[in-house]
């Protein structure tokens, strides 16, 4: 499987975080740098974006060669960037594209150009076979205030599921991470069944690249689970465990002196 999603140096986030993730779940991570950052725990102080052309050549010559059960998209960062990834998804028929439409860093800083938005939700959602927003970027993609309960964020889920393909089977996962209070709850969303999926908030400053983590630990176990009973909630409910630990075990590394890193690596580094 393959990340296509910005370089975080630190290493919690972006394609370092997602091949992290890939190879603690047992699959094989090949990674297509998007956007390039300078970022540590605590703040990203620069973004720059490789030239199309370069991008599409990554693309192009990775699909060509190697096979692709999933993609993974994270950080895209500008309107070309996301249209031209779209297009050379579309050219392969890429399988299995999850996206995680990622906007903002942990630390506040913007990582997605406006203009990049609405580019993302016609030629990049048509692509998406599941989608994993966060409410912010919920609130984002469907132009209103982010969902804050429940309640609200079951019509956010059927409204962002209205906004992929209604022919084929295609998934919405909203995380309710930013819900106020201890219990939490993530939706997900096939246009027909909801199911909700409960956890409770641990409490640390380690979540940086939660949201890349999970995402490509989704995209690392969706191959995996074909042919189980229900195989996609089979393996977003896998991946959440999975991260749950990955989060619960974050302070048994020290990375940096702001939100560090989750711990990736928690079910097979001796400890």
């Amino acid at each position: 499987m393959v990340s296509i999603a910005g370089v975080d140096p630190s290493g919690g986030a972006g394609v370092f975080a997602d091949l992290k993730a890939f190879s603690a779940l047992g699959a094989y991570g090949c990674g297509v740098v998007a956007a390039l950052t300078a970022q540590n725990t605590q703040a990203v102080t620069g973004v720059h974006v490789p030239p199309t052309d370069f991008l599409r050549l990554q693309i192009d010559t990775l699909f060509a060669d190697v096979a692709i059960h999933a993609t993974k998209i994270g950080m895209l960062g500008s309107a070309e960037v996301t249209s031209t990834v779209a297009e050379r998804l579309a050219h392969w028929q890429a399988a299995r594209v999850v996206l995680d439409p990622v906007m903002v860093a942990k630390s506040g800083d913007c990582l997605l150009a406006k203009s990049a938005i609405s580019a993302m939700r016609e030629a990049l959602f048509p692509q998406a076979f599941l989608i994993t927003p966060n409410l912010p970027e919920a609130g984002v993609l469907l132009e209103q205030r982010a969902p804050d309960t429940v309640k609200e964020m079951y019509r956010a889920a059927e409204r962002l599921r209205e906004l992929l393909p209604l022919s084929s089977e295609r998934w919405v996962l909203l995380k309710g991470g930013h819900l106020p209070g201890n219990d939490l709850v993530d939706l997900l969303f096939d246009g027909d069944r909801m199911v909700e999926l409960p956890a409770q908030r641990i409490e640390t400053k380690n979540t940086h690249g939660t949201g890349c983590t999970l995402s490509s630990a989704i995209a690392a176990l969706l191959p995996q689970a074909e042919g189980q009973f229900r195989p996609v909630e089979t393996a977003v409910r896998h991946a959440r465990q999975w991260l749950l630990g990955a989060i619960a075990h974050s302070g048994e590394l020290a990375v940096g002196s702001g939100h560090g890193p989750v711990h990736h690596f928690h079910a097979l580094w001796k400890r």
